[in-house]
């Protein structure tokens, strides 16, 4: 999917929402562990309840790598399914890949041409040569990871680096890769405070923006500091809205709960 794509769908649903598919067996109602394929089920369930207030899905790699094959083949038929019914979503793959350049490539190669992501995340500490070979495919983006939401971010992303901070380095850095036009960035709602600064170096580009609601982040500070004249945020929710019931009203839950995140985008994007 082209950038001008997603923009239009942001403008079209008035919403900037990303539902993260984080799906854990130990969480979904229990019901649905009667059916054959439980975590597609789940999935389901909730795309269809939530599509029309969101503009992207995230399913987090990890969550289905954990169930092996049977995990892995309810991710293949949760991308088919969106792609199949709702072309107009962009779909990001959660897998924070990043390594040597032939392994990059297969990495590419798996979630570009054989599953049918628009976009992967990805760790950037091995450098240029593990990012670019995800910038090689048109219409496709890499999500590097910038400054992330979790607590150990301070760890190490927030340290100087001669004058910047290791953050501000890999996103100044990485604008100078081959097809950078191609990269967005993981900058988490609880490092609102940074915003400011990060939109200094890159003014236009995308930001995935996890850790609002359940981690504690801000949507309208975000917004606030993070907001372009092209919106240039896609909010993540996972847990608020996939677990808002454990109850066979969850399709129903996560629906009114994504419909109540889309209402509160809409005053932002009517303050554009």
């Amino acid at each position: 999917m082209e950038l001008q794509e997603l923009i239009e769908q942001i403008k079209k649903k008035q919403s900037f929402l990303c539902v993260g598919l984080d799906t854990d067996l130990e969480k979904i109602p229990q019901h649905l562990l009667k059916e054959e394929d439980a975590i597609f089920a789940f999935n389901k369930a909730i795309i269809d309840a939530t599509q029309e207030f969101c503009v992207a899905y995230k399913p987090n790699i990890a969550f289905y790598e954990a169930y092996g094959l049977k995990g892995w083949k309810a991710l293949e038929k949760t991308i088919q399914y969106l792609n199949a019914n709702f072309p107009e979503q962009f779909t990001i793959a959660d897998a924070k890949r990043g390594d040597i350049g032939n392994t990059s490539a297969r990495y590419a190669k798996a979630f570009f041409e054989e599953l049918e992501f628009d976009s992967i995340t990805i760790a950037p500490y091995m450098g240029k040569d593990s990012v670019e070979p995800f910038l090689e495919f048109e219409g496709k983006h890499a999500i590097l990871l910038a400054l992330t939401s979790n607590k150990g971010a301070f760890d190490l992303q927030t340290k100087k680096v001669g004058d910047l901070e290791l953050y501000k380095e890999v996103i100044l850095t990485s604008q100078s890769y081959r097809n950078s036009e191609r990269l967005m960035y993981v900058v988490g709602a609880t490092k609102s405070e940074y915003l400011g600064e990060i939109r200094q170096l890159i003014p236009e580009s995308f930001l995935l923006v996890p850790g609002v609601g359940a981690q504690g982040g801000s949507l309208q500070e975000t917004c606030k500091y993070g907001m372009t004249k092209n919106v240039g945020l896609l909010i993540n929710s996972s847990r608020g809205i996939l677990y808002a019931s454990n109850r066979e009203d969850f399709a129903q839950a996560a629906r009114a709960k994504a419909k109540e995140l889309q209402q509160e985008m809409k005053k932002e994007l009517e303050r554009l």
